[in-house]
């Protein structure tokens, strides 16, 4: 099966498509209160070997019992900026914005049905002002609800203070599309955590490793390399592989997998096996909104359960980010396990993508 991404031209009247490889992988088997089933993960991906990975870590977490999942947090952000002359004008705003949060919460409610407010955060640098809103938007991903909210907050604000000027509607504080601190400690979009406790044997048998291998390497790899490379509150193999494949199977903004990738794998070796986890605090999906008409999507979200249509508990955004952050374990348990054998990594790479036997 291939996603076709359709691309519109300037005239808006003719319409092409790019092609992608795309397959469901798995099952996956989760549990805990987000959903306890199995699913199959929708991959849309040129990186074929992607698949079989994907694959491999889903049979292993299913076969120790299953992938716990829980969103933690939910609330997409957008910063704006202004000023005023100087700092000295800014000190008296800053100590009212607290209290005028149920002016600002009428002001949000007014520019739709679906936005809330529900936090705010701000920075002052001289005499700038940025101001960080966070706001639900129900089974929407939520950019354009944030930013049409957002403006008319800051309209709101301008007008109630006149010493404040435009700057402009996003001040980067949000921070969209970009890597950040501020988006790993305050999050945006939806916080994930999912773990699994994998027997020692399941690692021998499947992956070709033992937990003591995966502890090091996660320790050694991931968090040592990550902080030599400068990583921002970041230590993981490669979350943005199976983020940006399942984006694109299911109509996401893909380029939400700059901030989506940021998180952290954790590995303790325990007398059971191996306790395997994973923390994505910035997942960014939604179910309805552009490019979920497509016939493709249409069709994955409704394969996942994810489908507004099906009345999730819960919402179906909620579930989706589960589910993604499954295939993101997925992957991410198999890649690790398959960097502690020497060799494994490109021979699997040559003989899926290259078509290049092993030999014996």
């Amino acid at each position: 099966m291939r996603a076709s991404i359709v691309c519109v031209g300037e005239s808006m009247t003719c319409c092409e498509t790019a092609s992608v490889p795309m397959r469901s992988v798995g099952p996956l088997r989760f549990v805990g209160p987000e959903l306890a089933e199995e699913v199959f993960l929708p991959l849309a991906t040129y990186e074929t070997p992607l698949w079989a990975s994907v694959r491999r870590g889903a049979q292993v977490l299913s076969s120790a019992g299953g992938l716990y999942v829980k969103v933690l947090h939910e609330g997409m952000t957008r910063s704006v900026l202004c000023e005023a002359e100087r700092a000295e004008e800014l000190v008296p705003i800053l100590a009212q914005l607290d209290a005028l949060r149920p002016e600002m919460e009428a002001v949000v409610a007014q520019t739709g049905r679906f936005v809330h407010l529900q936090g705010l955060h701000y920075e002052c640098v001289g005499n700038l002002l940025f101001l960080r809103w966070e706001m639900t938007t129900g089974e929407a991903a939520g950019h354009n609800m944030t930013t049409k909210a957002a403006e008319a907050l800051l309209t709101w604000l301008l007008a109630r203070f006149p010493a404040l000027q435009y700057v402009s509607i996003s001040g980067n504080l949000c921070v969209d599309k970009k890597v950040s601190a501020i988006n790993g400690i305050l999050k945006r979009g939806k916080a994930v955590v999912a773990e699994a406790l994998i027997p020692s044997d399941l690692c021998q048998k499947i992956l070709k490793t033992t937990p003591v291998k995966m502890t090091a390497l996660n320790i050694k790899k991931n968090l040592v390399g990550s902080l030599l490379s400068g990583g921002v509150r970041s230590a993981n193999a490669h979350f943005a592989n199976m983020l940006l494949a399942i984006y694109l199977a299911t109509g996401q903004d893909a380029a939400n997998i700059v901030e989506g990738s940021q998180g952290f794998t954790y590995l303790e070796t325990r007398p059971e096996g191996l306790y395997f986890s994973i923390n994505l605090p910035n997942i960014i999906v939604g179910t309805i909104g552009n490019g979920k008409n497509l016939p493709f999507v249409e069709k994955n979200l409704q394969a996942l359960g994810c489908s507004p249509s099906q009345g999730i508990p819960g919402g179906s955004a909620r579930r989706l980010a589960a589910i993604v952050a499954g295939a993101v374990a997925c992957g991410e348990l198999s890649l690790l396990a398959a960097q502690t054998c020497p060799g494994a990594l490109v021979a699997a790479h040559m003989r899926l993508e290259r078509g290049v036997k092993e030999r014996s």
